[in-house]
């Protein structure tokens, strides 16, 4: 790899499939509004014993995204992908081929995989026996196949993988794609994930874990409320985030414009628990402060976190305490996405990381909704009651933890680009 490489991240390309729209500009309008993507299940369909209040994104036909005849056996969380990678490469202005080596473009796409699908043909073989499962099954619910998918679809031919870091999935991937533009591994990675999870067993297991929110039913924009203290639990939602990263020279080389940089990343684990969060935040606050290392910049620089902020209890108050523990009492504004989406999983990392994106270039901070009454244990310089002007904004934060102890953070600053991506 040559010394003079310049290695400036940026980010070319947004894709997002969510319960408030198909755009990051979506997303950070509803927050910015307090318009909520979270409903009640159908009465008659198959969660409404098991989620009260989820967040639903749009149907998308799959014959939009991949030829009719592999369309039999496929899982909604590779038809999200395939959707938010088409939208984030066209935003990009990216053609294999065209405009870049398909060599050199690299798929890092991760998600928990097609066990909707799976569970169907569990289903299907319980019903009708052996040979009622679909010889389909693994392509169409591998947690590989949706990096798979983009890179067949597109012809991207480089490096290719998925991550299993549970919730922190997006981000990491994100955080992967970062490592390989850095180590010329590539000049273009596709980096995202994609979540589907809202089917019975999955739902089921999360409310007998009492990990949903509850008595939202007749108010289901209510029930995700990151860090205020009604909070009861998550919100299952589902969706795909996918952020086109290239080199900076690159993208200068091809009359590109860049929305904003990914300027480095930290990666820890609690060591503490499978599901619960390290209680004083150690891990996250460890994370963070690696991210900062990693971008060259203090604590006193940051002007905006974007929170995991789940709203269930026990990681609010981790969260809460390692963002203290980084910035003091005195730190950045905070805000949570989650409010408005739902818990998209490992896919949240990603469309959090595109609304940091936004209030970056917007110079414009989204508040959390339904924050009504800041739980005291969770004491930050909330964002609330509406957007917040913030003139001058460079950096940014967004966090990700994921059970097993996980936890991402991304630093986001200013496009290294000679050109800037209007917003």
């Amino acid at each position: 790899m040559s010394t003079t490489l310049r290695t400036d991240v940026t980010v070319t390309g947004m894709g997002v499939v969510t319960p408030v729209g198909g755009s990051a500009a979506a997303v950070f309008d509803a927050m910015c509004e307090g318009r909520s993507g979270l409903r009640r299940p159908d009465p008659d369909g198959p969660l409404a014993g098991s989620l009260e209040v989820a967040g639903f994104a749009p149907p998308i036909d799959p014959v939009s995204v991949l030829p009719a005849p592999e369309t039999r056996v496929v899982d909604r969380y590779i038809v999200m992908a395939l959707r938010a990678a088409a939208d984030a490469l066209a935003d990009a202005g990216i053609v294999a081929g065209r405009d870049v080596d398909p060599y050199r473009i690299a798929v890092v796409l991760s998600g928990t995989g097609g066990l909707a699908t799976l569970e169907s043909q569990v289903v299907a073989r319980t019903e009708r026996g052996r040979l009622g499962v679909s010889p389909y099954l693994l392509p169409g619910m591998l947690p590989n196949m949706a990096a798979a998918r983009v890179a067949i679809g597109h012809g991207l031919r480089g490096y290719s993988s998925s991550v299993g870091t549970a919730c922190a999935a997006g981000a990491q991937s994100v955080a992967e794609g970062w490592r390989l533009l850095r180590e010329g591994v590539a000049d273009v990675v596709v980096a995202g994930c994609s979540e589907a999870p809202l089917f019975p067993t999955l739902a089921d297991t999360f409310a007998n874990a009492r990990a949903l929110a509850r008595g939202w039913a007749d108010d289901p924009a209510g029930a995700s409320r990151p860090f205020d203290r009604r909070r009861g639990g998550l919100v299952l939602g589902e969706g795909a985030g996918v952020l086109v990263l290239e080199r900076a020279a690159h993208a200068d080389g091809r009359g590109a414009a860049g929305y904003a940089d990914v300027l480095g990343w930290g990666a820890t684990n609690d060591a503490h628990h499978p599901t619960t969060p390290h209680p004083d935040g150690d891990g996250a606050a460890a994370c963070m402060r690696l991210a900062l290392r990693s971008a060259g910049l203090a604590a006193g620089d940051v002007g905006y976190v974007n929170a995991h902020g789940t709203g269930t209890r026990l990681g609010d108050r981790a969260e809460a305490a390692a963002v203290r523990r980084v910035f003091g009492a005195d730190g950045p504004p905070v805000s949570a996405t989650k409010a408005v989406t739902g818990h998209l999983l490992g896919a949240s990392g990603v469309v959090e990381a595109a609304v940091s994106v936004l209030a970056l270039r917007r110079g414009l901070l989204p508040p959390t909704h339904n924050l009504d009454d800041p739980d005291p244990e969770c004491a930050l310089d909330h964002v609330r009651a509406g957007a917040r002007p913030a003139p001058g904004l460079r950096y940014a934060v967004a966090n990700s933890f994921g059970f097993g102890g996980h936890n991402v953070s991304l630093v986001l600053g200013p496009p290294s680009t000679r050109l800037a991506r209007p917003v």
